[in-house]
């Protein structure tokens, strides 16, 4: 009984443990994080970190730093992110992959309105520890930056997870969240915490778009 029993649970995951990977590191943990940052806001308590990672990046400033982290906040939502999230988006229609492209359509509107939505809840005021060279005057929790570029590359890397080029896909969509979100806490508009709670967002809605649009066996570029 015991080892039937095992190997049936051994079955599974053979044949469904990348989803309850999925689930857990893509869906449950990010969930879980962004749960505990937006109690702590919710509850107007401090981050013991945010200032002082704030003014390390502020000693930095420099010219030549000023510049590419300009560069890399302004890709990273409306002239990069937003116009890569239609492209993709009309290019599965095109391709007529109904699935992904309503995959990456749900996945970037939802983001964005929940974006929109959790920042009026939240109402976190900017950080004002210095004036910005690229100052910003809307809601700062979370950061619709490192949310929308979390979700993009998220989204790109679930459509390419089951081919040959993921490993590539997943460097290049660490390295662009990472300076998307760094720009934001150099640029001073906002708090690290803010960057963590939008890439925990941004992850957690594309995992649970993707876990309920893509059921058991069914998978990008391999849906019939």
């Amino acid at each position: 009984m015991l080892a039937s029993g095992l190997r049936f649970i051994a079955g599974l995951f053979r044949q469904h443990g990348w989803r309850i990977v999925l689930l857990f590191v893509g869906l449950l943990l990010p969930l879980w994080a962004f749960v505990e940052l937006a109690d702590e806001v919710h509850e107007l308590e401090a981050f013991y970190f945010d200032d002082p990672l704030l003014w390390r990046a502020h000693d930095l400033a420099g010219p030549a730093l000023d510049r590419f982290f300009v560069f890399m906040s302004a890709i990273g939502y409306q002239w990069g992110v937003v116009p890569v999230d239609i492209a993709l988006t009309l290019g599965l229609l095109v391709a007529r992959r109904w699935r992904e492209a309503m995959f990456a359509g749900v996945s970037f509107a939802g983001s964005a309105l929940l974006n929109l939505a959790t920042k009026q809840f939240f109402q976190r005021g900017r950080p004002s520890l210095w004036e910005s060279i690229a100052p910003e005057h809307t809601f700062s929790f979370p950061s619709g930056h490192a949310m929308g570029s979390a979700t993009l590359a998220m989204a790109v890397i679930l459509l390419c997870w089951h081919t040959r080029f993921r490993w590539g896909v997943v460097a290049l969509a660490g390295l662009f969240v990472l300076a998307v979100g760094a720009s934001r806490i150099y640029l001073g508009v906002h708090y690290p915490s803010d960057i963590l709670g939008g890439w925990a967002a941004g992850t957690a809605w594309v995992a649970g778009v993707y876990l309920v649009l893509f059921r058991i066996r069914e998978r990008p570029w391999q849906v019939r």
